[in-house]
Order: structure tokens, then C-alpha cells, then sequence
């Protein structure tokens, strides 16, 4: 069996880069979005073990402590860290992983040196971002402005990523990033033990 692959896929705020993520990953077999954890508490609609891993902040800090993330990072006041063990149970049982991670967890994957595959969203304009943050309806003015702020200084670190794609039509974004994940299985080495395993049956004359 050939081991998972790990996308991360990051991009300011309000780009839409969960809802991609989670329609992908409906339609596209032998692949998962990784569950983070966190120590906030649940919004209206959340569920534990389906949207985040909620946990205190007591227990939080213990997994810090631990060195048991992949990355963790403050995000608008509210912690989130992926667990580097449940990304390697799905890695190793062949199963390919997608972290939707903000700009600083990104930077702390490639730290780590694990081999990832990364995709930023970009937003068509400034102000559809903004359209979209107010849309959501769950954000004070001051919120909004800061996470505007956040966005003018995260959009300039698309350079830092493999791909770069811009949510503008959300189904056509979608097959945007299915065409990443295709590409990405078909590309050697990850192809190479069966494309090997059918080349020998191929006897010369």
C-alpha cells in the first residue's frame, strides 16, 4: 500500500478555502480533511469530532507541552493545532490528508520538513473579501477590520506555495483543486510501485 499524501491548503478569512475543501473532499475518494483541534468554544451548528476536536485549554497546552501537533498556532485570539499523530495514522493507512491551516501553520509544516503538497486561495478582490466576511454574519465590525488587516499581510505569501488558485466560481475552483490532487497522484514516485508492477508484465519480444 502506498503511503497518503498531505495537502495543505491556506488563503486569508472569508476566501471560502473550508467549504472548497469540504465539497472536495465529498466527491473525491480516499481523501479526508484533517480535524483540528481547538480550544475555543462551539459555535452554533459545530460538532465535536465533525467540525473541530474541542478541547480545553488545559488539555490544549498539555498536547503543546507534549510536541504532539504538527502545528499549532493562535488564530484571532482562539487555538488550533493538528495532531501529528492522527495525520500519520491516515498517511500510513494510505489515505491522503488535506490541513486547512492559516499562513503561520503553513510555514510551520514546511519546518518540519514533512512532504506536503500546498495550495493558497486567493480572493478575486478586496472587496469581495470583505463582502463575503460581512455575509457570514458572525463577526463584529472590529473583527472584520482586523481580519482585513490580517489578510492585506497574509495574500503576499502566496509565493511561499505550490499552487495558487483564485475563488472566484466556487464549482470551477473546486475542480481546481481536484485537478491538483489528481495531478499530484499520478506523479512519480508515488506511482512508481504500480506502474512498475504493471510494466513487468509486459514481457519483450
Amino acid at each position: 500500500m502506498s503511503k497518503g499524501m498531505l495537502f495543505v491548503v491556506s488563503g486569508p478569512s472569508g476566501t471560502g478555502k473550508t467549504s472548497l475543501v469540504r465539497s472536495l473532499v465529498t466527491s473525491e475518494d480516499g481523501l479526508v480533511e484533517s480535524r483540528s483541534y481547538t480550544a475555543r468554544s462551539t459555535r452554533p451548528g459545530e460538532m465535536n469530532g465533525v467540525d473541530y476536536h474541542f478541547v480545553s485549554r488545559i488539555t490544549f497546552d498539555e498536547m503543546v507541552a507534549r510536541d504532539e501537533f504538527l502545528e499549532w498556532a493562535n488564530v484571532f485570539g482562539n487555538l488550533y493545532g493538528t495532531a501529528s499523530a492522527d495525520t500519520q495514522a491516515h498517511l500510513a493507512d494510505g489515505v491522503d490528508v488535506v490541513l486547512v491551516i492559516d499562513v503561520n501553520g503553513a510555514r510551520h509544516v514546511r519546518e518540519s520538513k514533512v512532504d506536503a503538497t500546498s495550495v493558497f486561495v486567493l480572493p478575486p478582490s478586496p472587496s469581495v473579501l470583505e463582502s463575503r466576511l460581512r455575509g457570514r454574519g458572525r463577526d463584529t465590525e472590529e473583527e472584520i477590520q482586523r481580519r482585513l488587516d490580517v489578510a492585506r499581510d497574509e495574500v503576499s505569501a502566496f509565493s511561499e506555495y505550490d499552487y495558487v488558485i483564485v475563488n472566484d466560481d466556487f464549482d470551477a475552483t473546486v475542480e481546481q483543486l481536484r485537478a491538483i490532487v489528481v495531478g499530484c497522484r499520478a506523479k512519480l514516485p508515488d506511482m512508481d510501485a504500480e506502474a512498475l508492477a504493471i510494466a513487468t508484465k509486459f514481457v519483450p519480444r
